[in-house]
């Protein structure tokens, strides 16, 4: 007859084998310490120079072209330079030397400038290029403003100009046409001294262009282009002009009107 086993451990001996708690043990525990890592710095040192690369450059600023207008502007004259000079890139501004920024240009058309000639007082220009056209011619001479901004211009040896009526009636009393050979409209030519006076189409003298008209206006506009910006941009302007050649706007210039059939 099998006889009941007894158990391995006396319920005595699991009293024994309990674990025994410090006394005043606390009742948490706190998670064990770990020791913070010195702190990094993501921002890097800037590079010795011998270390430094190339400096990408930045594209140079536009050129800055001033066109002064008034009432009795030469229209054509004012627009064909500012449009021309901003096909190229140029940043041009047309100034009223007005009461209000609207004139009434020579023929009738009203043009809006972009700024008062006071707003351009204290600016720099890389040219300033006087429109010419009755009585506009007079009333840019008349503006002491506009006076100091060419008269600086003149000094300071940055381009200047002056097309049609412009030269004679302006350039003349301001001094700015010593020692240049210019030219200016037909109408005015005897008005320039008979030694500096020439009659080709467009005259550039040093810093001084001058031309005779409205239909010499394109010639006058592209030689600021050249003198601006380089030959290659001259070609670059002569396409978005749609000309035939190279020589379509001097052929133009020079043709005799009775001659204009020619193109027709």
């Amino acid at each position: 007859m099998l006889s009941v086993s007894k158990p391995i451990l006396a319920p005595t001996s699991l009293t024994a084998m309990a674990i025994r708690l410090p006394p005043h043990a606390p009742t948490h525990y706190a998670l064990p310490h770990r020791r913070t890592p010195p702190f990094r710095s993501i921002a890097r040192a800037a590079p010795s120079p011998s270390t430094t690369s190339t400096a990408v450059s930045l594209p140079p600023s536009p050129k800055k072209v001033l066109v002064p207008i008034a009432m009795g502007t030469e229209e054509m004259e004012a627009v064909i330079l500012a449009g021309v000079l901003r096909r190229a890139g140029a940043d041009v501004t047309l100034a009223s030397v007005e009461d209000g920024l609207e004139v009434e240009a020579s023929y009738g058309t009203r043009i809006i400038a972009d700024k008062s000639i006071a707003a351009c007082a204290d600016q720099e220009f890389d040219l300033v290029a006087l429109p010419g056209g009755m009585p506009g011619s007079v009333r840019l001479r008349d503006n002491e403003i506009l006076k100091r901004i060419m008269v600086r211009q003149a000094e300071e040896k940055r381009l200047y100009g002056a097309i049609c009526a412009a030269p004679a009636v302006v350039l003349m009393p301001w001094g700015l046409h010593k020692g240049r050979k210019i030219t200016c409209h037909p109408s005015f030519i005897g008005d320039l001294p008979t030694f500096r006076a020439v009659e080709s189409n467009v005259q550039v003298s040093g810093e001084l262009t001058t031309s005779r008209g409205p239909g010499t206006a394109f010639q006058f506009a592209l030689s600021f282009v050249e003198q601006l910006f380089g030959p290659h941009a001259v070609e670059d302007v002569h396409s978005t002009l749609v000309c035939q050649n190279k020589l379509c706007t001097s052929l133009f210039c020079i043709m005799p009107f009775s001659r204009l059939d020619y193109f027709l």
